[in-house]
């Protein structure tokens, strides 16, 4: 989906195969420093196994570090994620992607944790900051939906 806006994805299992994500090693903090510094923004996929991850808390505070938390969202992935993030709290404190209507079509948003603005996907990856209000320019809470539901 993040293809089809025209964004640039990296996800580290699948454009660095070869690093070992079960050890932690300076090498892997390198390459993975690297790949950040070149981001615009970060999507932070979370899912029942992320929560035991040994690098993504690493990830998200570093990221959060150099680029601000304005350039970070979650992502829940699986159906039923209720966002909660029970023993991850701090994952409250970021945007959270959910699909909103947007002139009788769902689109995705990162939605700001006041809950009171969002912006699209594609300007939030950009790295352009482009808030909407949520009150006045998206249908919120009627038929919202988590992308995994969609």
């Amino acid at each position: 989906m993040l293809h089809k806006l025209g964004l640039t994805v990296y996800v580290d299992w699948i454009d660095d195969p070869e690093l070992d994500r079960s050890k932690v090693s300076e090498a892997t903090a390198g390459r993975l420093r690297h790949r950040m510094n070149h981001s615009k923004s970060l999507m932070f996929a979370t899912s029942r196994a992320s929560s035991a991850s040994k690098w993504m808390p690493w990830e998200l505070g570093y990221f959060d570090g150099k680029k601000g938390s304005e350039r970070v969202s979650i992502c829940p992935i699986e159906t039923g994620d209720t966002g909660n993030f029970a023993g991850q709290e701090y994952l409250g404190l970021y945007k959270v992607i959910e699909k909103v209507a947007d002139q009788n079509r769902l689109i995705g948003a990162a939605i700001h944790p006041t809950r009171t603005k969002a912006e699209r996907i594609y300007s939030f990856g950009k790295g352009s900051s482009s808030y909407r209000s949520v009150r006045d320019e998206y249908n919120f809470g009627q038929g919202r939906k988590r992308f995994a539901d969609v």
